[in-house]
């Protein structure tokens, strides 16, 4: 019998129908351990409405949870071939598509019940972000449990929760009975309900156990629960009680087989009586569970560790017996038996292999808690077993956790055993990460000193893959370093090696920064070793790889002026990471496409896109840099007035990565800033530190837009790097040649530097650049450099051929950042409600073909394929559908 749960269950029921409509949506159900969650969930599962089905998966209390485990139990009934696919153990690249493709092509609308989320192993986490950011647009509700007690702000669960897209996702908190729903439940047992809402505060199951064990003394709830379960098993016939007790030490539920293993041809007599008793359940799958977790816990405390052990022990033993012909067999319940029954060579034996299993799943941290089980027994471990074990939890841990000196230890202790067993690939291979772990930390010169040790030692040996990945680590290191020969030089080593050895990935790493080295120092071949980077890690589906190839060859792009390549690039890219959930890369990128808005003239777009970014929580300073350094140099050439603020937040940030890629726009921004003061003390003070950084090693665009600079701000010193090649049109103007410099701005649609350029016209021809310049930069909304433009006008006694200077306050109608037109914006808000061509041509008052052709536009517009891929660009920038963009029908 449910009380006070109507609310809740219509909120459910609702969430069904709107997914039966085209809407789906994630359902957050929360509350304490004993508050109702699984009875609601149950009494909405005997209603969903029609064609509807609701398939149900729980996470379990283990040692260490098994990956996927509520897809594991869902996966038959959703498509056998699902099921099929993670036996097989492949990968969350093909898992999650198939379960997409299944919920998309099912005739039934589907309700997937993740129960005791608290519990979740990191990839059925990954799947819930996947589901949760596409559940829009399928028929399908994504309804998780938790226990919100046990969430806290660190919990990995908190993070998946916060990413959850907020127009989708209903979150219900279960309430505590009232003093009259205690009552009512109490009903006609004739247990006094004031003393007994007193005791259980109103949770539904503490009220129940004490009910059930006719106890309502007023002793210390969780006490009293323990103590009226027990009592419920002692009135239990012996062999009753030795079930519950047994299954007390499984978490989670319990196949009949197992408990046939455990006790013999009764046992199923004795499950039906336990059943009948309402101490168990069976489960949709026929599998046995205590009717509440707080029961099963409250049962296995009355257990001495000795009967818990003994009882682990002999549960391990069957399940080991099982796996030979059964497949739901989990390691992950074997390595938990094991460990709690301390048996130290079986978990040796299965915690490295449940490790393995679940890394290729995604699930990190549980690949990390596995290996962790595993090194409590190194002592008892062979040296190359222990020396495996503290390479792989190191580098589990670098993907789950972060950098600890605990990690760096590993590495070491790892080295070691390897030297010992004269293995030098592997004591290579741990230098490499060595470095690459003091390199995260900021520790450059041990770094470098670690990648030396590295090569030294695979060197001094037969060579084979592993020294082409430390040849590569050798040559990023130096390109990161703006050592542009030796990167080179280094990269092209280890593309050799990793094509006479096979190792594809190291190639595609190589190519990619022998590439980069190439593009950004102007030489031949570079833009060639890229795209084939590119490619290869598309084949050969490397996401991390494409996603860093994207990154370099699109920041090329905007930085050397290629505008249309930046524009595809940054399409493409942006598209690829969304599609594929590379959060780290995406808004990096979208911080690239605001610069190349910015330098377009296309400021308030740029300045919507670097809003958008830095409104988004959990971004790491580096991901943020390019939009904070864009959103900086925006709100100065617009003359907002926390832009020298916002200079002096990017130029902290940036010197705290250390790197001069991030500084260098800066330290110009501020110069820039400076200049349109005319405050030149200052541009000197920043060129200055500028000319500190080596000058001679910048590219042709960093080095031409110095010496404009250095020129413009009428510094006394000599150019600190006279001869050196640099960029048109910056060559141009600093020989004079000035209309020549702006109409090569003009061809490369650049109008803000071609209207700074015209400003340092002189002579009879000064009028008419000024009145360009100043159309240009009124135009943009570029007020300082207007004004700038105005006043020396005026000194020149120039001020009527320019154009009539607008009165008062004006804006300019912000523009769609992809170039979305209003009504393309109508159509794709319509088209993230669920509405399909017909009805949105309905809605309008169209024909069906100019829909589709509008739809096809905003499609290509965002580079996507189909409306999901629509919806995630939308979650991971939500700037492209302002508010602007509802749908209004009579507007045309």
């Amino acid at each position: 019998m449910l009380i006070e749960r109507d609310e809740p269950l219509r909120q459910l029921l609702h969430a069904s129908q709107r997914a039966a409509a085209g809407q789906g949506s994630v359902v957050v159900l929360g509350g304490e351990a004993g508050i109702g969650k699984t009875s609601l969930l149950r009494e909405f599962g005997r209603q969903p409405g029609a064609g509807v089905r609701v398939f149900w998966g729980g996470c379990e209390a283990l040692f260490t949870p098994r990956p996927l485990g509520p897809l594991h139990d869902m996966a038959h009934g959703v498509d056998p071939n699902l099921a099929q696919m993670l036996e097989q153990g492949l990968s969350q690249d093909r898992l999650f598509p198939a379960l997409l493709n299944a919920l998309q092509n099912a005739q039934q609308t589907a309700v997937l019940i993740f129960e005791d989320m608290h519990w979740a192993d990191n990839a059925t986490l990954d799947l819930i972000k996947y589901l949760g950011r596409r559940a829009p647009l399928l028929r399908a509700v994504v309804l998780l449990s938790l226990r919100t007690d046990e969430v806290g702000p660190d919990h990995p669960l908190a993070q998946v929760l916060g990413d959850l897209p907020s127009q989708s996702t209903t979150r219900i908190a279960l309430d505590r009975l009232s003093a009259d729903g205690v009552a009512r439940l109490a009903g006609s047992t004739g247990a006094p309900s004031d003393d007994l809402f007193r005791i259980t505060e109103g949770n539904p199951f503490f009220v129940t156990e004490l009910l059930a064990a006719k106890d309502t003394s007023p002793a210390k709830v969780p006490a009293s629960v323990r103590d009226a379960v027990w009592s419920r098993i002692l009135r239990l016939k012996p062999e009753e009680r030795e079930l519950l007790e047994v299954l007390s030490v499984v978490p989670g539920s319990v196949e009949p087989w197992l408990i046939e293993a455990l006790l013999g041809p009764d046992a199923e007599r004795l499950v039906d009586a336990c059943v009948s008793r309402g101490m168990l359940v069976r489960d949709d799958q026929g599998h046995l569970k205590f009717r509440h977790e707080l029961a099963r816990l409250a049962t296995q405390d009355h257990l001495s560790k000795a009967v818990r052990k003994a009882l682990h022990v002999k549960i391990e033993a069957a399940l080991s017996v099982g796996a030979l012909s059964r497949p739901g067999v989990t390691l992950s319940s074997r390595v938990h038996h094991a460990a709690l029954a301390d048996d130290g060579a079986r978990v040796l034996t299965l915690a490295p292999e449940a490790a393995v299993q679940a890394a290729r799943l995604g699930a990190h941290r549980q690949a990390v808690s596995h290996l962790a089980t595993a090194l409590r027994y190194v002592d008892q471990a062979p040296a190359e077993l222990a020396a495996r074990l503290y390479e792989d939890w190191a580098y589990e841990s670098g993907l789950a956790v972060g950098i600890t000196e605990e990690i760096i230890d590993a590495r070491n202790r790892a080295v070691d055993l390897w030297r010992g067993l004269k293995r030098p690939d592997k004591v290579g291979l741990n230098l490499r990460w060595l470095s690459r772990l003091h390199w995260y930390r900021g520790e450059a010169k041990l770094a470098n000193d670690y990648i030396d040790q590295a090569l030294r030692e695979l060197e001094a040996s037969p060579q084979g893959p592993e020294l082409a990945n430390a040849c590569g680590a050798r040559s990023q290191m130096h390109f990161l370093h703006d050592q542009t020969d030796e990167a080179i030089s280094w990269g092209l080593r280890a593309i050799a090696l990793a094509e006479q050895f096979g190792a594809m990935e190291a190639r595609i790493h190589a190519l990619n920064t022998v590439g980069s080295a190439r593009l950004f120092s102007g030489r031949e071949g570079g833009r060639a070793c890229i795209e084939e980077s590119l490619a290869l890690a598309l084949e050969h589906g490397f996401h991390e790889q494409a996603a860093r190839a994207y990154t370099n060859f699109a920041e090329y792009a905007v930085v050397f002026k290629d505008v249309p390549l930046a524009e595809r690039l940054l399409s493409e890219g942006i598209a690829f990471d969304t599609k594929h959930d590379l959060d780290a890369w995406t808004h990096y990128l979208v911080g690239r496409q605001a610069q190349l808005r910015m330098e377009q003239g296309r400021l308030r777009e740029a300045e919507t896109i670097c809003q958008g970014v830095m409104k988004l929580t959990r971004l790491t300073l580096v991901m943020q840099m390019p939009a904070l350094t864009v959103l900086a140099k925006v709100h100065t050439r617009l003359g907002e007035a926390d832009g020298l603020e916002l200079l002096a937040t990017a130029l902290r940030n940036a010197e705290a990565t250390g790197e001069r890629q991030n500084i260098m726009p800066v330290r110009f921004g501020l110069v820039e800033s400076a200049w349109l003061a005319q405050d030149f003390d200052t541009c000197t003070v920043n060129l200055q530190a500028l000319a500190a950084a080596d000058p001679d090693s910048f590219d042709p665009w960093e080095l031409g837009e110095f010496a404009i600079w250095w020129r413009r701000c009428k510094v006394a010193a000599p150019f600190p790097a006279a001869g050196v090649a640099m960029a048109e049109p910056r060559a141009a103007e600093l020989r004079g040649d000035i209309h020549g410099a702006a109409a090569q701005w003009s061809e490369l649609g650049l109008p803000y530097e071609e209207a700074l350029t015209l400003l340092q016209v002189d002579g009879p021809e000064a009028g008419p650049a000024l009145a360009r310049a100043v159309t240009l930069l009124e135009a943009m909304d570029a007020k300082p450099a207007a004004v700038l433009a105005r006043a020396r006008a005026k000194h020149l006694g120039l001020t009527v051929q320019l154009p009539k200077q607008r009165r008062g306050h004006y804006s300019h109608a912000r523009a769609h950042p992809l170039g979305l037109t209003k009504r393309e914006l109508q159509i794709l808000a319509l088209m993230t409600q669920g509405m399909g061509n017909k009805d949105i041509a309905r809605q309008f008052g169209r024909s069906q073909r100019t829909v589709e052709h509008h739809v096809s536009a905003v499609l290509a517009k965002l580079n996507a394929s189909n409306r999901i891929d629509v919806l995630l660009r939308l979650q991971s920038e939500p700037w492209l559908l302002p508010a602007a963009g509802a749908a209004t029908p009579n507007e045309n």
